[in-house]
């Protein structure tokens, strides 16, 4: 009979790896593929089931094949509050959204955490829009001293968003514009006649202000084995065809199309495993989703994917004599600075014109207006940065104003059309402050033992007064464009709602302000690497997952070279 210390060795030898990375998503499905594919065995840890490309349960189904046509029940609005405050939710896709009872967390002020715990995790719902960021954005933090300045610059990024556009499929034009520098596209879906108008208009009054075709990651044409989009606009539930960009589609089936990686869904990561010695994280703590079981892992390196509040999460609960305050946090910055997008501004209107036109299939985007505002000629006094505006707009089916909502009349003019309408969402960038900030509860712990999360974040005077500029602008353009009955508003909704929270383990030049260095990697422990929405030093106003793609492979890259040379 073997002696004890074999077979422990053995035993740790079959849950060891050259990488580990932690998140199935968005990004760490892109550090799967580049570690993979650079000859590296990879364990690929996801805290929620199992999802395979093609099981979308509603993805080919009618309004009236499902329960309540689709819609939320009161019931499920009344469990749960939070998930259902997002507007993307609805009974078409809840399926892929962590409910609030999933994983609960604590508010000290109103913060809306959208959770997606499965493996692909939120790619599988993303919006899908896809803008580099330039300079303006990368020197931001520099020129008006808000936050520290980042460590690398759109030349050091520039040919990994190629590199990730090429793979993921983006379709766009090249407008030359260069707040958002053009990338290497598939075929723009391009705009339609309402679209086309509100251009002109725009162009021809407001010099600066561009309105170009979104730059989305639907394939319009077949692109890596998968699509092309159908035009369904459905990409919500999950695509069947590969239409669209997901982590499983992606980078997991290019990931083990290698055979060096192990996923392993249900697998809630606990905290890191330093090693004093070395100076380096050895491995992962991991309690089984259901059995609650604990299983430690080991490899060289590590990527931290598992979503801002999850990755610093992690970080803050991985304590030692080495790190008493949360892992890497010599700078007192872990769980600070942590930044959303800012929808609340809505602007909607009515054109009465074109009444001949119409166009083709269910484009699953729409149009964009990049940044304009503290941007080349045009400069702000009350407001610091800038936003970009969305607009999406179609034409509505007739009747509802002309008949009773009842009988046959009604229903012969529901299939005529009626008026076209737009729908026009700012997203405003918000500064980093110190004091929005996570931390772990001392008290509470969820179901697997860990400390509760604590959300301290809100919008300050700066998104506040930009929010009224988006408002005033929005309707003001839509007004010269011809528009009726324009409602702006401001929603009021919480931070979190846009779904783009960064920050919490800021990249940084310096140690002693900063937790990651320009490769991503954690200042103190090397081997350590944090490329989601955790590693963002300012957030911009471009939705950001193209960015967090291009910095995980470069950083993955980088990862890979270093452990070629011995150095990790």
């Amino acid at each position: 009979m073997p002696d004890t210390p074999n077979l422990i060795g053995r035993a740790r030898a079959s849950r060891t790896f050259d990488a580990i990375v932690v998140g199935s998503g968005m990004s760490g499905g892109w550090a799967a593929k580049e570690l993979c594919e650079k000859g590296y065995e990879t364990l690929v840890l996801e805290r929620g089931r199992d999802l395979k490309h093609g099981e979308y349960p509603t993805a080919m189904k009618e309004s009236w094949e499902m329960p309540n046509r689709g819609g939320l029940t009161p019931q499920f609005r009344e469990a749960n509050p939070i998930l259902t405050g997002c507007g993307a939710v609805n009974g078409t896709n809840e399926h892929l959204f962590a409910k609030d009872a999933d994983h609960p967390y604590e508010q000290k002020k109103p913060f809306s955490w959208i959770k997606g715990y499965q493996v692909g995790g939120k790619s599988h719902m993303w919006a899908r829009l896809c803008q580099r960021w330039s300079d303006l954005d990368f020197e931001a933090n520099a020129k008006d001293g808000h936050g520290v300045d980042w460590p690398i610059r759109y030349r050091d990024i520039a040919p990994w968003y190629s590199y990730v556009e090429k793979f993921v499929g983006v379709a766009g034009n090249r407008d030359g514009l260069s707040q958002v520098p053009d990338g290497e596209f598939l075929p723009a879906m391009g705009l339609h006649c309402l679209d086309r108008h509100v251009k002109e208009v725009v162009e021809s009054n407001y010099p600066g202000r561009h309105l170009i075709a979104s730059r989305t990651a639907n394939a319009t044409v077949a692109h890596q084995g998968r699509g092309p989009c159908q035009m369904r606009n459905r990409c919500n539930r999950g695509c069947p065809f590969g239409g669209y960009y997901s982590s499983v589609v992606g980078s997991l089936p290019a990931a083990a199309a290698t055979g060096r990686m192990t996923l392993r869904p249900d697998s809630v990561v606990h905290s890191l495993i330093y090693d004093d010695k070395s100076g380096k994280a050895v491995g992962v703590r991991v309690i089984d989703a259901h059995t609650k079981e604990m299983t430690e892992y080991y490899s060289r390196i590590i990527f931290l994917n598992a979503g801002t509040m999850n990755t610093t999460s992690i970080m803050l609960n991985s304590v030692s004599s080495r790190f008493e305050n949360g892992f890497g946090n010599d700078s007192d910055t872990l769980g600070r600075y942590l930044m959303d997008h800012n929808f609340r501004a809505v602007i909607q209107g009515e054109y009465h014109g074109l009444q001949d036109s119409y166009y083709y299939g269910k484009r699953p985007t729409g149009a964009y207006m990049p940044r304009f505002r503290n941007f080349g000629d045009d400069k702000q006094e009350d407001f610091l940065r800038g936003y970009a505006f969305g607009f999406y707009s179609a034409r509505q089916r007739g009747g509802f104003d002309e008949t009773p909502p009842i009988g046959a009349a009604f229903k012969e003019n529901q299939s005529k059309l009626g008026k076209w309408t737009v729908w026009v969402s700012g997203m405003g960038e918000q500064l980093p402050y110190a004091d929005n900030r996570i931390t772990l509860s001392k008290d509470e712990v969820d179901e697997w033992g860990m400390p509760l999360m604590e959300v301290d974040m809100e919008y300050k005077e700066n998104e506040t007064t930009m929010t009224k500029d988006m408002l005033a602008t929005g309707a003001d353009m839509l007004e010269k464009a011809g528009f009726v009955n324009i409602r702006a508003r401001n929603s009021g909704e919480n931070p979190g709602l846009g779904i783009h929270e960064m920050g919490t383990a800021r990249m940084g030049r310096n140690p002693k302000t900063s937790v990651l260095n320009a490769f991503n990697q954690v200042h103190a422990a090397p081997n350590v690497f944090v490329s989601d929405g955790a590693c963002m030093t300012s957030n911009a106003c471009q939705n950001p997952s193209i960015t967090y793609m291009a910095l995980t492979a470069r950083a993955a890259n980088h990862a890979a070279e270093e452990l070629r040379k011995g150095n990790l």
